[in-house]
């Protein structure tokens, strides 16, 4: 049985916990390799790592440290095709789909290239008589990131790449589901020429979690998951006086006018709801058409699509999504189903009997789609996270904005229209982070920013672009003056810049 170990100080390190996480082939439902759990004391030992290693690495000028960042870059494109097929073989996503995922965490270290421009500071000359402010960016000392199973090697770059290129080192906790591409990202950051210590991976349960939580050396955490863990990382981190951004759950909405292009609209929207298994934040799993007659005509065009929906191993390359991580997400996924049917909803499409042939014990789920399911529902209510697209008919336009604004969800929305001024009202009134007009995944280009609302998102601080910038850094404010002649007495008063 291959072992998966923690990744400490630039080696490779045995677990001593005597816990272990099975890792699943998805395509086969087989154990292909178990991952080792941490203890605190080995969470404390990565820790102790990083502190030693921030410690110079903050001196590195940052040119030098973007070129740590260039090289890994290179270092990751030229292995592209080895990260896709690991990323796949444990997560169950298609080829093409594993190199997206490391293809936009890339260009979230594409940005962290840049990163002497992006420290730079503010100045201003003369603010007082003889005076100078100016203002410079710090690194906070050790960041930490709990990342995902859905995307192992976009979410890890997304942190670490901005965390490290401004001059922090940076304590990894990926999913137990999917670890070994965190790994070998860990092990080419130290090909690329960053220092033992400054990208360390440690696996782990809740143990390590609340370990990284309550760790005093710990400035900075960064999470994805969902809203309930979400809500917990944020309450404990904040509550030890650490910085923390925790992104949540997500149930985002496609709305559909009159006015769309309905052929690409609806190809867009299967795209986007099925594509990776559903197992993305970002997914599109809720349809709202508006009116009867775009509703009707939109239910039969994803029809027709789901006909051609090529579902298969990962390593297929006409299979257009695989199998969803594990088999307990599998059956979680199914349960939805099956209480979409008990609420009432209509179930058009049932998936959960799909089998490949030669893959029976797989953990694969075919295409579902429901119609006719309602507000009140909670199928629609809470966040499925599989290939399950569900159709909620609106009447008008404001029936339709109002669906994902008054979701507990806000992180992505999609409006599909040929009508400018509608799509610019949209944009400026739903209640959503991230707005997308006729963008079906409205992610933001790496010097954006990735963010959503409400309780798809706890912390007032997004992930990459310059938002990541000031999560990682603290700010300091110098006043500076260089009297001339003799001293002067000592003055008890606020300076003034008259």
């Amino acid at each position: 049985m291959r072992e998966i170990t923690h990744f400490i100080d630039g080696v490779s390190v045995a677990g001593t916990s005597g816990r272990y996480g099975d890792v699943f082939n998805p395509n086969t439902g087989e154990v292909q390799a178990r991952v080792t759990l941490a203890t605190a004391a080995e969470l404390d030992a990565a820790v102790g790592s990083a502190v030693r290693a921030q410690q110079t690495w903050a001196l590195v000028n940052p040119q030098r440290r973007a070129r740590v960042m260039f090289e890994f870059k290179r270092l990751v494109e030229a292995r592209m095709d080895e990260l896709a097929e690991l990323l796949s073989s444990e997560h169950g996503k298609v080829i093409a789909d594993s190199k997206g995922d490391i293809q936009r965490g890339l260009e979230v270290i594409e940005f962290a290239c840049g990163i002497p421009h992006a420290l730079k500071g503010e100045y201003t000359e003369g603010a007082g008589p003889g005076i100078d402010v100016y203002s410079m960016r710090q690194p906070l000392g050790v960041a930490a990131g709990i990342t995902p199973f859905n995307f192992p090697a976009m979410i890890p770059m997304w942190m670490f790449g901005i965390a490290i290129a401004v001059g922090n080192t940076f304590i990894l906790k990926p999913s137990e589901k999917d670890p070994s591409v965190p790994v070998r990202l860990a092990e080419l950051m130290m090909e690329a020429g960053a220092p033992k210590g400054v990208l360390n991976v440690v696996h782990g349960d809740k143990v390590a979690v609340d370990a990284i939580l309550d760790h005093p050396d710990i400035k900075a955490v960064s999470f994805v998951g969902s809203s309930d863990i979400a809500h917990y990382v944020y309450s404990r981190g904040t509550a030890n006086a650490k910085r923390v951004q925790a992104m949540g759950g997500a149930k985002n909405h496609g709305i559909i006018l009159p006015d769309a292009d309905l052929e690409q609209a609806t190809k867009d929207i299967i795209g986007a709801a099925y594509g990776s298994a559903g197992e993305r934040c970002m997914a599109l799993p809720v349809v709202v058409p508006v009116g009867k007659t775009t509703a009707d005509e939109v239910r039969e065009r994803v029809l027709s699509e789901l006909e051609t929906l090529k579902v298969g191993v990962s390593t297929d390359a006409a299979a257009q999504y695989g199998p969803v991580v594990s088999g307990a997400h599998k059956q979680r996924v199914s349960d939805y189903i099956q209480m979409g049917v008990e609420e009432g909803a209509e179930l058009v499409v049932d998936g959960r009997g799909f089998a490949l042939q030669g893959y029976e014990k797989g953990f694969f789920i075919g295409p579902t789609l429901f119609d006719n399911v309602k507000p009140s529902m909670r199928t629609y209510q809470e966040e499925i996270f599989g290939p399950v697209l569900q159709i909620v008919r609106a009447e008008t336009f404001e029936e339709a904005l109002r669906l994902p604004s008054e979701h507990q969800y806000g992180n992505g929305v999609a409006i599909f229209t040929r009508n400018g001024r509608a799509a610019r009202e949209f944009a400026s009134r739903v209640n959503v982070g991230m707005v997308g007009i006729n963008v079906p995944i409205p992610v933001p280009v790496a010097y954006h920013t990735f963010g959503g609302w409400k309780r798809s998102a706890f912390g007032d601080v997004n992930q990459h672009g310059m938002e990541g910038v000031r999560f990682y850094t603290k700010v300091k404010t110098i006043t500076a003056r260089w009297p001339e002649g003799a001293v002067e007495d000592s003055a008890f008063v606020i300076p003034t810049m008259r």
